[in-house]
């Protein structure tokens, strides 16, 4: 008998070509958790997420699925799959789902993060986790420009050029920028995400935050619906995958944001 089980999934991405499994590289997300999961299930396993991250881009909580006949306890899938996996990617918790949950199709939002270290020297601790800006910021600017891209709206100016997707709408269900001392963190949920959608709005808020850009611009940029006016796409390193969250139905464990 055939089960589908999901998984918790956190990584720290900066060693990584993103999540998708890839011709070219061993070192993808997926890549490894799908060859760890095939050793403890004794069988070759697909796995899917419910988001694919770029690479260098951490996760809190990825989402995965996958279909097996292997039967195994929750522990013993946990404890096996992180035996096999390096030490920057963990699964968290394991749950046999219905064979109606999908991971990235039944998912009804998507919540990332993005963190600025804002100060005149650069911590060594935050190289690989933050975007680093020595500039003093107009953090009001910016919580300001960002309410204009609440709601639904078609972000084809905050999108990637390789992006495949077949709509540029998406609706952003809440944003949030919050400095506290030295870091400014930027959270954004949304229904779906385009490629670099997150990181190009990051771009352009930085853009209002040195005055180079005022708050109502926003609004402009959004109906422009053109690219080459938007800010630039900032670095994959401070961006975090904060997870998905699903119709209560399914029982997954919805993300926490509990990241400092």
């Amino acid at each position: 008998m055939s089960l589908r089980i999901a998984l918790g999934v956190d990584y720290e991405g900066s060693n990584y070509f993103g999540f998708q499994k890839q011709k070219a590289t061993h070192q993808t997300i997926q890549g490894h958790l799908e060859s760890s999961i095939s050793k403890v299930a004794d069988q070759e396993v697909k796995t899917y997420c419910s988001g694919r991250t770029d690479a260098g881009v951490h996760a809190l909580l990825q989402v995965i699925h996958f279909d097996t006949t292997s039967s195994r306890s929750e522990f013993e899938l946990i404890r096996g799959i992180n035996s096999y996996l390096p030490g920057d990617i963990r699964v968290l918790w394991s749950k046999e789902v219905s064979e109606s949950f999908h991971a990235r199709f039944s998912a009804i939002s998507r919540c990332y993060q993005y963190k600025i270290y804002n100060d005149k020297i650069f911590s060594g601790l935050w190289t690989k986790r933050s975007l680093f800006v020595t500039q003093n910021l107009d953090i009001a600017s910016m919580q300001k420009a960002s309410q204009y891209l609440l709601g639904e709206h078609d972000f084809s100016s905050f999108r990637g050029s390789g992006c495949q997707s077949k709509t540029a709408i998406r609706e952003v269900e809440d944003i949030k920028v919050i400095k506290k001392d030295n870091i400014i963190t930027i959270d954004i949920q949304a229904n779906a995400f385009l490629l670099h959608m997150v990181r190009i709005i990051v771009g352009t808020l930085l853009m209002v935050a040195k005055r180079e850009l005022d708050p109502e611009d926003i609004r402009t940029i959004l109906n422009k619906k053109d690219r080459k006016i938007a800010g630039k796409t900032v670095s994959p390193s401070g961006l975090y995958f904060l997870g998905p969250k699903y119709p209560n139905n399914f029982d997954i464990p919805n993300f926490k944001n509990t990241f400092i």
